[in-house]
């Protein structure tokens, strides 16, 4: 595939995006992400800034994953914390009793025995999600996957055992956003 040169790079002008205000108002995707004691500030404030760009329902922060205001999740989200609504617990296991109380499938992202591979993964219109997100060294924690419905892994294929929690937010939720809108 080649280029003819009949590209040109969009002023922000013209992408259209809707203002926070107007975010706030509009239909949202039924996923809520919920960050289980992330320790970086900027792999929150990316969590924020994915959750705006595919209009998810709120981001939930469990355990020692910070809250705004903060000046290191500010300079990764980019404002998204003011538009996406946010929740704190103390336990992510209060997060997810609240939220199955609420109708949501709880989705680990983990490698994790009888997990689902992400290729294989289909989203159900009529259903809610929250996928959770695990800490940077330890992942998800037990406690969370024994309360989870699922557990969801990306496949991979180099020397590492993992992805970024940030990149891992962003394949999984994109995935899920694509099924929902135009499967």
């Amino acid at each position: 595939m080649s280029s003819n040169g009949n590209y040109r790079k969009l002023q922000t002008e013209e992408l259209q995006r809707i203002s926070p205000e107007e975010y706030k108002a509009a239909e949202k995707h039924p996923i809520v992400i919920v960050l289980d004691n992330i320790r970086s500030a900027s792999n929150v404030g990316s969590a924020f800034r994915t959750g705006d760009s595919l209009r998810v329902e709120a981001v939930y922060l469990c355990g020692i994953t910070c809250v705004p205001p903060n000046k290191e999740l500010q300079k990764t989200a980019l404002g998204a914390q003011l538009s996406v609504p946010w929740k704190h617990f103390n336990e992510t296991t209060e997060a997810l009793q609240e939220l199955k109380t609420s109708g949501y499938e709880i989705v680990s992202v983990e490698q994790a025995e009888n997990s689902t591979m992400l290729q294989d993964f289909r989203i159900e219109k009529d259903k809610k999600y929250a996928f959770v997100f695990g800490n940077e060294v330890n992942g998800v924690a037990d406690e969370v996957i024994a309360q989870s419905d699922v557990c969801l892994e990306i496949p991979q294929y180099g020397t590492k055992h993992s992805f970024n929690v940030s990149v891992t937010c962003g394949i999984i939720l994109w995935e899920a956003v694509k099924q929902l809108r135009f499967q």
